[in-house]
């Protein structure tokens, strides 16, 4: 089940339905396997309790250094960043998504690495990086492969060019 229901087109948010994510958070409740503790710090995320997020990320990415693989790895710590892109510390969160995504990238992770790139062209976006954000988009979705994500990444791609025009015109 998916609990994603789009993307708001001005912030590049997701809309998820609280209620859903809350019962599912409560569903998943203490359970400590890896994947459990990424989707609980993805609800949390979403349902604004950031602080909980943060703390159970950077559990998690302990976690995944002593019991995961160099993938699950970079799987939390790329989440973790997101925390750290809600939290508004835009520099702390691109600095860990650009050294993901160059592991991911190297190591030939195509999925991990455009997961990367979305997520730092989010952050990028949300800093007020416009030309930054739609770079990273571009290279995302020259990533991908799944087309209900090559959407996502169009999206994220005409909601950059718009504040680029906005931009352009305040000027």
């Amino acid at each position: 089940m998916t609990y994603i229901k789009g993307y708001d087109p001005a912030t590049l948010r997701e809309i998820v339905d609280a209620r859903e994510c809350a019962e599912r958070l409560e569903e998943i409740g203490g359970q400590r396997s890896l994947p459990a503790l990424l989707e609980r710090v993805w609800l949390l995320k979403v349902l604004g309790e950031l602080d909980e997020a943060g703390d159970v990320a950077a559990h998690t990415v302990r976690t995944a250094r002593m019991a995961g693989t160099r993938k699950d790895l970079l799987r939390a710590r790329i989440l973790h960043a997101t925390v750290l892109q809600f939290r508004g510390a835009y520099a702390a969160a691109e600095q860990e998504l650009t050294a993901c995504a160059e592991e991911a990238e190297g190591h030939g992770w195509a999925p991990i690495g455009a997961f990367a790139y979305q997520h730092r062209g989010k952050t990028r976006f949300d800093a007020g990086d416009y030309d930054g954000a739609r770079a990273d988009f571009k290279r995302a979705l020259f990533l991908r492969k799944d087309s209900a994500e090559l959407e996502t990444m169009l999206l994220a791609i005409d909601a950059a060019d718009r504040r680029l025009a906005q931009s352009a015109i305040a000027i």
